[in-house]
């Protein structure tokens, strides 16, 4: 039997894959692999180029990675069949304007597209049996963020690719509801929200960088507007020299050194 095999080198050895009219190429960066992403290529897999990728769905540490990426959205592909959603045909007014595509997963839980946005709507009847936690006024979920909860309510109607996307969105953005459904706190690493509140309380009475740009008069070096805790609006300001090859925004913001980093 023929095992399906998405992956190929190009002839600038770049490991590429192509599952269906999608097509990836694992772009060495800084720090890792690129993950370019392109839609219906029609030249042979061996010469494409990086010019030929027009998007990019982040970045991976390595070819393992982005090999489970494009192995992950494969079965992904073979899952959705089994779901049988079902496109419709509906004027209703979303948050976000009329739909212009409009699917229904399950009986009272569609999914609408506009030009600008989309979500989902749950309906009465749905939403009573979504855990309180996971319940919003009016039933709309957007596509960002809130689609988790539909998804974490209702995990039949998602694929195994869906369901971990939902996962790590509810626990990164989402904390409270991911701990209320789990039953345990997140440590700051497992969250990005948790992580943010951890920064804040740590970093509270250091000079945090809100803005910053190349020096004109100190070459090598980057002025660096900051404040107490990194907080916007009225409030004391104060410029730092940072060294271009040192300074990095990082997760949640520089946090200057007082002792090496000069004030100007």
């Amino acid at each position: 039997m023929t095992i399906f095999d998405p992956f190929a080198r190009t002839t600038e050895n770049l490991l590429a894959a192509r599952v269906e009219d999608l097509a990836w190429l694992a772009v060495p960066v800084d720090g890792g692999i690129k993950i370019a992403s392109a839609w219906r290529l029609s030249k042979p897999l061996p010469h494409w180029t990086h010019a030929d990728f027009h998007s990019a769905e982040g970045v991976v540490a390595d070819e393992a990675m982005f090999r489970a990426h494009v192995k992950a959205i494969a079965e992904h592909r073979r899952q959705l069949p089994a779901l049988k959603r079902v496109t419709i045909d509906s004027r209703i007014a979303t948050p976000w304007g009329r739909p212009a595509h409009s699917v229904r997963y399950a009986d009272g839980i569609v999914s609408y597209s506009t030009p600008s946005h989309g979500g989902f709507h749950v309906d009465k009847e749905q939403l009573a049996v979504m855990p309180a936690v996971l319940r919003n006024d009016g039933g709309w979920y957007e596509e960002d963020e809130q689609w988790a909860k539909v998804a974490t309510a209702f995990p039949a109607l998602f694929t195994d690719y869906e369901r971990d996307h939902a996962e790590r969105t509810l626990r990164d953005w989402m904390p409270d509801a991911w701990e209320a459904i789990h039953g345990r706190k997140l440590a700051p690493a497992e969250s990005f929200m948790r992580d943010r509140e951890h920064f804040v309380v740590t970093h509270a009475k250091d000079w945090v960088v809100i803005a910053a740009s190349r020096s004109d008069d100190h070459p090598g070096q980057v002025e660096c507007v900051a404040t107490e805790g990194g907080r916007y609006g009225d409030t004391p300001k104060r410029t730092f020299l940072v060294p271009s090859d040192e300074y990095r925004i990082g997760r949640h913001g520089f946090v200057i050194d007082e002792n090496r980093h000069p004030t100007i």
